[in-house]
């Protein structure tokens, strides 16, 4: 299932990159709007999974949003990453203050804008306990809130980023993922470490459960295979 972001970003340029770049993973259905009044009108009819928040806007500004959805039930969890010129450490403080999850400054990388996205979501995901609090099948138990898995009954230890990987793959729900995601919602901003050292952890993976616990789609990347 998409992640449905909404794109608050009254410069079309930006906007139209960042969603393109977005979108183009198959991760992400991105929603623009160039006005505060757009944005809450359409929060007010559908609830994002995500939002990125410029705070320089032609009727209104980021922090005076950001206050408001915090104020609101439906939107007082959802995610927000504030992206704007305004760099100074009382607006990315006042920011954080306000609710916001994450402060990226212009000019900015896309990629590090995604790799942001992807660990926020993961945090909540692990906070949440998606998919269904604790994954479990016939022949695995992964538990996200504890960093516990448990093969046919017996715990297994796995790094932070064993784990880390698995996790990816498991929330997945089916879908492939290709090295490159799993790279950017593992590692995250960390941009110098080796694609293959997804490869790696894989391996150790198949190792410590079993071989057919990931699937390999050549050309594409790797999916988990649960059991009924």
């Amino acid at each position: 299932m998409s992640v449905a972001l909404f794109l608050v970003e009254d410069d079309a340029d930006i906007a139209g990159l960042v969603r393109r770049h977005l979108e183009r993973t198959g991760d992400f259905e991105v929603a623009t709007f160039a006005t505060g009044h757009e944005f809450l009108a359409a929060c007010e009819r559908h609830v994002p999974d995500f939002i990125i928040l410029d705070l320089n806007l032609p009727d209104t500004d980021g922090l005076t949003l950001c206050r408001e959805l915090r104020a609101w039930e439906s939107t007082r969890t959802t995610p927000v990453l504030m992206l704007t010129a305004r760099a100074g450490e009382s607006d990315r403080v006042l920011g954080l203050e306000l609710g916001a999850d994450d402060y990226l400054p212009k000019p900015f990388s896309l990629r590090e804008l995604a790799a942001r996205v992807r660990a926020l979501l993961r945090r909540v995901q692990w906070e949440r306990g998606v998919p269904g609090g604790i994954y479990r099948d016939a022949r695995i138990e992964v538990d996200p809130a504890r960093f516990r898995v448990v093969w046919h009954g017996a715990e297994v230890h796995l790094t932070r980023r064993e784990f880390d990987v698995l996790w990816n793959l498991v929330s997945q729900q089916g879908r492939v993922a290709s090295r490159e995601q799993i790279l950017d919602a593992v590692w995250g901003l960390a941009t110098d470490v080796d694609p293959r050292t997804v490869d790696a952890h894989i391996r150790t993976l198949r190792r410590k459960l079993a071989e057919d616990v990931i699937e390999t789609l050549i050309g594409s990347g790797y999916r988990f295979r649960g059991q009924p």
